[in-house]
């Protein structure tokens, strides 16, 4: 199959085309851009890609899928334009401004009978894919924490389709939940910062509780001169905390290359390994491929989107009236009393495959160095 990339700028060049070069039974058939530096860029990176003024012309040329990366503001007439040329489209995030826009494309894929998906990518990034693999060892889960701080005030986009929330924001509400499922009620705050180019909000800090009961939280600065990356799962049966480094990411702003690595892309060094304490990349254009084959489901269903959009709405309605905003009834499940915590450094997780086109996961939590006891975190003992 042909995609056509419209726009070569940090996510195109960076987030998509490289993962687009090693996706089996998909080729890279054209790229939209005019600025002059961007098709440079592009000349180097893959001399033989064709280069068009317009999407207009990159479907008149002949491609089965468009992936759209330019500005959010210009998304929603790219989408439709390529919806009604009765071509399969991927849409960065957030590939609307809030959930009623949302819907008002995917009934247009719909209607056409293409497939319109959105690229959260960051399901695949490996300490949510090593999170995943360990949740089974928690017992009945209680709730994760997600906090995701970058030093980056260069990089907040001002204006009504800008804000840190759509940004950053999309990627981790949408990976509690698809790890968690949908959320019943939202409770959201924003920061809010003024700059010569207008006011945008450049921090948050949202709760969600989910339909099951479990609950989460997800927060982010770009102000605060702070990188760093922290995720924790609390269980009835023990916990998982993990500081990692973002490495994909990191990887290819770097200028690695999924195809240079191999087997080798994406996985943190030892020392960001998770520690697991118990009672005693392309992964998703590969899955698109499989999809639009009728071998497999469509790697982001774009209801799974909306939802998140939705919970993106509803944090902004809780920031602005100061309340939770419900979504769903809730289902308040039953928690049993813990068991004695012990801290176990688990062999690592393997679960989501080795393959070249894989957003890598972990290698795995962190063992115990020999020699070292093991401590043991005793809950008290009852008096009487």
């Amino acid at each position: 199959m042909r995609l056509g990339l419209v726009g070569y700028g940090v996510g195109g060049r960076n987030f998509h085309a490289p993962f687009v070069q090693v996706a089996d039974g998909l080729e890279l058939g054209g790229v939209v851009t005019r600025d002059p530096r961007r098709r440079a860029e592009l000349g180097q990176d893959y001399p033989d890609v064709p280069v068009y003024d317009s999407q207009r012309a990159l479907l008149d040329a002949g491609v089965d899928i468009v992936t759209i990366t330019t500005p959010p503001r210009t998304r929603r007439e790219l989408v439709l334009e390529a919806i009604a040329a009765g071509v399969h489209v991927v849409a960065d995030k957030p590939f609307a401004p809030n959930a009623p826009a949302a819907r008002e494309l995917a009934e247009a894929a719909q209607s056409a009978g293409v497939v319109l998906t959105v690229f959260h990518n960051r399901r695949w990034d490996a300490d949510i894919r090593t999170l995943r693999a360990t949740l089974g060892r928690l017992g009945d889960l209680q709730r994760i924490e997600s906090r995701f701080d970058l030093d980056q005030p260069g990089l907040l986009e001002t204006g009504p389709h800008g804000g840190l929330l759509r940004d950053l924001g999309s990627h981790l509400v949408d990976q509690m939940l698809w790890l968690l499922g949908p959320a019943a009620r939202v409770h959201g705050a924003l920061g809010w910062t003024d700059f010569p180019a207008g006011r945008t909000d450049s921090a948050f800090d949202i709760t969600l509780t989910h339909l099951s009961g479990v609950r989460s939280r997800v927060s982010s600065t770009k102000l605060n001169r702070l990188d760093d990356r922290e995720l924790r799962a609390y269980g009835a049966a023990g916990a998982y905390i993990c500081h990692s480094t973002d490495v994909q990411a990191r990887h290819s702003l770097a200028g690695k290359r999924p195809a240079d690595l191999g087997a080798a892309w994406g996985y943190e060094p030892p020392e960001s390994w998770g520690v697991l304490y118990t009672a005693n990349g392309a992964d998703y254009y590969s899955g698109l491929v499989a999809a639009l084959r009728g071998e497999g489901p469509v790697p982001v269903p774009v209801r799974e989107a909306i939802d998140t959009l939705e919970v993106l709405d509803a944090a902004r309605t809780s920031a602005a009236e100061g309340r939770v905003v419900a979504l769903h009834a809730l289902r308040e499940p039953s928690v049993p009393a813990s068991a004695p915590y012990s801290i176990e450094r688990s062999p690592p997780s393997n679960a989501a495959g080795r393959g070249r086109t894989r957003g890598a996961e972990h290698r795995g939590v962190r063992r115990h160095r020999r020699g070292r006891p093991r401590p043991v975190l005793r809950r008290p003992t009852r008096a009487g």
